[in-house]
């Protein structure tokens, strides 16, 4: 475990995705558990899908999720002429040929294979490699295009992996691959060799569905005379329904996630453990305990499942673990977004602030959720959740109930918790009902919704004039609908 150098090598044709994002902690996790070189690789050569938007974004998401690289970030689309020279160089050792075959030919020629029902491969005539030297000379100086494929020798390829052990390849089941497209332009076979060489890549830490390019991968390093990196193809990550995740099953950029108020940690220990296992059950690490923890025999063969309920609850986890003043500090932006507060309502009532959070806190899995449910401690509720007022609020004796209610709140000269609790109780044994069919018409009065935080906190926390003012208003609304339904 000497020069440990391993790299992440996104394609900015995206945003960094839930699989490449995993992929990535792998990678770094290793290379922080053994003092190793963790490097960034752009692979841009496909210029017309790839951006400098795409880019800025991979590397948003690496720097929110804390995956820092160590030196350059390497480019490919820098290195064009390098790639161009290696391609040469296979041909001048005989082990890569120029094809100047046009599409149109190859289409008719897996036309006519496929009418005999014959799987086409190029090798199996291989025309190009026939050519003269005289007729290639020919086809250069008239500007003919033309692509460059790999020589494929006979035999098969046997290489090894971390996870799935030892591969064997017939070259029966491959064909001439194409290493320099028709534009002068690196295939991703040839780029990625002469990279992970040139970067002196110890291990290949990538998702297994690489696995079917690597016996491509090694030919080419055998051609070149060059030692292969260790191999490791991790599992696919899956959606609920068994298929490769994909955006059909949701959200799966990691922008996307940040977005919706995910924690970076939360979601690195969410994605380490997909696909890895310490070997016990524990689910909850800290960032140095996944690089103490973390070993290439931990990664399991079984595609692993993205679930997102999951990650809501690991993300609640960390969430409780913050103190309410580092809450607060998080969720202020998104109290601010939603225009519940002000600038200067924040400097202003902090104890107020910082009381809500600790009764939120619990109940909290995302950030963004803090505005939504919390909304009834800044304002008066407009509405009332409607499948609330027909479970909570029926029956003629229900507005009795909050007005005798409302009358005791009336005389109470301290409104804490500890004087609510048996006024609320009392009230419940008087009417001959279990205290929750006091409490859950009161929450609705007080918040418009059937869920909250314990009701008596509540109330603390809004006051006794808020309460009172908003038992008033709920008494008004059923006796205004009463009055409706009558004259209905």
């Amino acid at each position: 475990m000497e020069n440990i150098r391993v790299r992440f090598a996104p394609s900015p044709t995206g945003y960094l995705h839930v699989g490449g994002a995993r992929t990535a902690i792998f990678n770094w996790l290793f290379a922080r558990k053994h003092g190793g070189k963790f490097l960034l690789r752009i692979e841009d050569t496909d210029v017309a899908r790839s951006g400098e938007e795409m880019v800025a974004a991979i590397i948003q998401s690496m720097q929110w999720l804390g995956l820092n690289w160590d030196g350059e970030i390497v480019y490919q689309s820098a290195r064009l002429e390098v790639y161009k020279t290696q391609a040469a160089q296979l041909i001048a050792d005989g082990k890569a040929y120029k094809c100047f075959c046009s599409k149109e030919e190859l289409e008719s020629k897996r036309q006519n294979a496929a009418r005999e029902k014959l799987d086409y491969k190029y090798k199996h005539d291989r025309i190009c490699l026939s050519r003269k030297t005289e007729e290639i000379t020919a086809f250069e100086k008239e500007g003919r295009p033309f692509v460059v494929r790999f020589k494929l020798p006979e035999g098969e390829t046997v290489f090894s992996d971390r996870v799935y052990g030892e591969i064997r390849v017939n070259h029966a089941q491959l064909d001439d691959f194409i290493i320099q497209r028709s534009d002068g332009y690196p295939t991703y076979h040839l780029a990625v060799v002469v990279d992970d060489h040139e970067m002196a890549i110890s291990h290949i830490i990538r998702g297994d569905d690489h696995l079917s390019n690597t016996p491509k991968h090694v030919l080419l390093f055998h051609a070149f005379g060059w030692a292969c990196p260790i191999f490791v193809h991790v599992p696919l990550i899956l959606g609920p329904d068994k298929q490769r995740l994909s955006k059909r099953h949701g959200a799966t950029a990691v922008g996307e996630y940040e977005k919706s108020g995910y924690l970076a940690e939360a979601f690195l220990n969410f994605l380490s453990l997909l696909g890895w296992s310490s070997g016990d059950d524990r689910e909850l690490f800290s960032r140095e305990e996944l690089i103490q923890e973390f070993d290439l025999s931990g990664i399991q063969k079984k595609s692993a499942g993205f679930d997102e309920k999951k990650l809501e609850w690991l993300n609640g986890q960390y969430l409780m673990a913050l103190t309410d003043r580092k809450l607060l500090e998080l969720v202020t932006p998104e109290f601010l977004k939603t225009g519940l507060i002000s600038n200067d309502y924040v400097a202003k009532n902090e104890a107020y602030l910082l009381k809500i959070i600790a009764l939120m806190k619990p109940r909290l899995k995302r950030l963004v959720e803090i505005s939504e449910m919390s909304c009834y401690f800044f304002k008066d509720p407009q509405t009332y959740e409607e499948k609330a007022v027909k479970k909570h609020w029926k029956g003629p004796e229900i507005i009795e109930q909050l007005n005798r209610l409302k009358n005791r709140l009336e005389n109470l000269d301290d409104f804490k918790v500890s004087l609510l609790e048996p006024v609320i109780r009392s009230l419940a044994e008087e009417l001959d009902k279990g205290a929750g069919k006091v409490i859950h018409p009161l929450r609705l009065a007080l918040t418009g919704v059937s869920f909250s935080p314990g009701i008596f906190e509540v109330m603390e926390l809004l006051g006794k004039d808020r309460v009172i003012k908003r038992l008033k208003t709920a008494i008004h609304f059923l006796e205004s609908h009463a009055i409706e339904h009558a004259e209905t």
